[in-house]
C-alpha cells in the first residue's frame, strides 16, 4: 500500500528543478549571500562581539575614513602589491614557455611531468609553509647552506652573502621569501592553463608556417602568442585576484604578526587582525570591501588592457 502511495506521488515538472536546486541555494544564501550583506552592514557600524548584537552603534562612513588614514593599511596595501607583481608576473613569464617545452618534447609523459608541476598547488598550504619554515632557517637551512658553498667558488664569492640570511626575520628578505613560495606553489597551476590553450590550436597552422620558411621563434611570437590571448587573460586576472588576497603562506611564515617591521603583512593579514586581534569588526568590514574595490579596479583595468592589445592587433 505505502509502495503504490509512494509510486503515485509524482513532482510537477514545474516544481523538480526548484526542489532538486533548492540545497544549493540554501547553503549558498546562508554561507554566501548573508556573511557578504552583513560585512556591508557590519562596515558602518562599531562593534565588539563579545558585547553581543545589541552593541552595535551605527558611526556612517567613520570606518572608512579610520581606514584611509590608517599607516598599517597603506602599508599592507603596499606589501600586498609587491608580493603579488613579484610573485605573479614571473609565474606567467616561466609556465608560457614551460608548457610549450612541455607540449612539443615529452609526448605520452606528458600528463606525469604536468602532473608533478601541478602537486604544489594541491598541497597543504600549512606542510608547504613549514617546509620552507625549514630551507629558510638561518643557521641549518638548506638556503643559506647552498648560499654559503657557492660564496666559496672564486667567482661567486663577492655576490654571495658573507654571513647566513636571516630569510623569515629581516625586513629586506621576508617579502622574497614569500614571494618565491607563492610563484613555486602556483607556477603549475599557470602551465596546466597554457597546456590546455596549447592543445587547443590546430597542427595544420605550424605546418603551413614551417613550410613557409618561419622559424620555431616566429611560430611562437606569431602563432603560440596570438592563439594563447585568452588564456592569458584568463591566468593574469586570477594571479590578480588571488596576489590581491594572499593571506595563507604569509600568515603561517610570520607567525599571523607580518613579521619584522610589518615587512610581511599583506591586506588579508591586516584584515584579520584588525577583526580577531584588535575586536574592531566594523573597521575589518570596511578594509574588506575597499580592498574589493581595488581588486575589482585592477581587474577591469587587465581587461582593458587585453582588450586595448586585440584592438590592436
Amino acid at each position: 500500500m505505502r509502495a503504490a502511495k509512494f509510486m503515485a506521488f509524482r513532482l510537477s515538472p514545474e516544481l523538480a528543478p526548484y526542489l532538486f536546486l533548492s540545497p544549493f541555494v540554501l547553503l549558498f544564501l546562508v554561507f554566501g549571500v548573508f556573511p557578504l550583506l552583513f560585512s556591508l552592514y557590519l562596515a558602518f557600524q562599531t562593534w565588539e562581539p563579545t558585547s553581543g548584537l545589541a552593541a552595535m552603534q551605527f558611526v556612517g562612513w567613520d570606518n572608512f575614513a579610520f581606514a584611509l588614514q590608517d599607516e598599517w593599511f597603506w602599508k599592507s596595501l603596499k606589501n600586498t602589491a609587491w608580493l603579488a607583481l613579484a610573485s605573479g608576473v614571473p609565474q606567467h613569464l616561466v609556465a608560457i614557455p614551460l608548457a610549450c617545452f612541455i607540449h612539443s618534447s615529452f609526448g605520452s609523459l606528458r600528463n606525469g611531468v604536468v602532473g608533478a608541476y601541478f602537486m604544489p598547488y594541491i598541497t597543504s598550504t600549512v606542510a608547504i609553509a613549514i617546509l620552507f619554515s625549514s630551507l629558510f632557517s638561518t643557521d641549518y637551512g638548506l638556503i643559506n647552506v647552498v648560499l654559503s658553498g657557492l660564496s666559496q667558488i672564486p667567482l661567486l664569492g663577492g655576490l654571495m652573502p658573507q654571513h647566513p640570511v636571516d630569510w623569515l626575520n629581516d625586513p629586506d628578505t621576508i617579502k622574497p621569501a614569500i614571494a618565491l613560495i607563492v610563484f613555486w606553489r602556483y607556477v603549475g597551476f599557470n602551465v596546466v592553463l597554457y597546456l590546455a590553450a596549447l592543445q587547443t590550436i590546430p597542427k595544420d597552422i605550424y605546418e603551413a608556417a614551417t613550410m613557409d620558411g618561419a622559424s620555431r621563434w616566429q611560430q611562437f611570437w606569431f602563432i603560440t602568442l596570438p592563439s594563447l590571448k585568452p588564456m592569458i587573460f584568463f591566468g593574469v586576472t586570477l594571479s590578480v585576484i588571488g596576489g590581491l588576497q594572499l593571506f595563507e603562506e604569509a600568515f603561517i611564515l610570520t607567525g599571523g604578526r607580518g613579521g619584522s617591521d610589518q615587512a610581511g603583512m599583506t591586506t588579508a593579514i591586516y584584515l584579520y587582525r584588525m577583526a580577531f586581534d584588535f575586536n574592531d569588526f566594523g573597521a575589518a568590514s570596511a578594509m574588506s570591501w575597499l580592498l574589493f574595490i581595488v581588486v575589482a579596479l585592477l581587474t577591469w583595468l587587465t581587461n582593458r588592457l587585453f582588450s586595448t592589445k586585440e584592438s590592436h592587433s
